[in-house]
């Protein structure tokens, strides 16, 4: 088991400051009896956003049925009750403010449609709270199933989100149960499905990956029609985990933006901090 490389003395966490804007958050999030990504996954920009008074609601539980080596949610066998969760979710997401609200999930292989119906539910009941809320979903693969793909974005997402995560050498090493290939026709069926929502995705760097395989992961982006793109740094959650390989300097960064838009990405987000849903909110306008 390897020791925690050191991180570069450039590189900043937002520590989590417990001002009222994040304590209203954690008591949202605690009397609703929810869960977010920004606590289960350890996401660096915890405390920024908190304090913000944002965060990205976790449906399904924070017990994951895959165990990917970058990933730091549990992993084992979820319950299956769930009741009313979507509306606990709508009702956090009203006492927050929130406008613009991020839902992901764990992946549940285990259940019949993979949590595609639970997605739905949440968007359905998110947009019949709060009038004119804009949602964006953050989506597991569902195994490539077409079925479950139509189940959310029937239910009217404004942004649909899969991630790349990693190039298509590191995926079966880092992705448990993924395929690099199967992500990038979610996002081109998405494309054929709802050619009004737009799609999204995310990249790690620092696993151990080549920049020529990084602008090889633009282009397969850009080819099946994502329009934006999150870059951002991977750390190692515990020494379990897969090991962090370089720390990218943030220079670096503005040239992988500068190579992702050349592909024809039309907007990109990258920085050592950068996550999915980190602003995103701004982000999906393009800005």
């Amino acid at each position: 088991m390897r020791e925690l490389q050191r991180k570069p003395d450039w590189f900043k966490i937002h520590r989590l400051a417990v001002g009222p804007k994040a304590s209203e958050v954690l008591q949202a999030i605690a009397n609703h009896d929810l869960h977010t990504v920004c606590t289960s996954a350890a996401c660096p920009n915890k405390g920024a956003c908190f304090s913000e008074g944002t965060a990205t609601f976790m449906i399904l539980g924070d017990v994951c049925t895959r165990a990917c080596r970058f990933c730091n949610i549990d992993t084992g066998r979820p319950r299956e009750d769930f009741l009313g969760e979507a509306e606990r979710v709508a009702d956090a997401a009203a006492t927050m403010g929130l406008r613009f609200v991020v839902v992901t999930s764990v992946c549940r292989d285990d259940l019949a449609d993979e949590g595609a119906g639970a997605f739905a539910r949440t968007l359905m009941a998110l947009k019949d709270r709060i009038p004119g809320v804009r949602v964006e979903v953050l989506i597991p693969d569902f195994s490539g199933r077409i079925d479950c793909l139509r189940t959310v974005l029937e239910a009217g997402p404004d942004v649909l989100n899969h991630n790349l995560e990693t190039v298509e050498r590191l995926t079966p090493r880092i992705r448990s149960k993924a395929k690099y290939r199967r992500s990038l026709e979610v996002l081109r069926s998405a494309g054929e499905l709802a050619p009004k929502i737009p799609r999204k995705s995310g990249l790690m760097v620092g696993l151990g990956e080549t920049r020529e395989e990084l602008r090889a992961s633009f282009s397969d982006l850009a080819s099946v029609g994502v329009e934006r793109l999150t870059i951002g740094q991977y750390l190692q959650p515990t020494r379990g985990h897969h090991p962090v390989v370089r720390y990218y300097p943030p220079e670096e960064f503005e040239e992988m933006k500068a190579e992702a838009k050349a592909a024809g990405i039309k907007a990109v987000l990258s920085g050592p901090l950068v996550r999915s849903s980190y602003h995103a909110g701004t982000f999906v306008e393009g800005r």
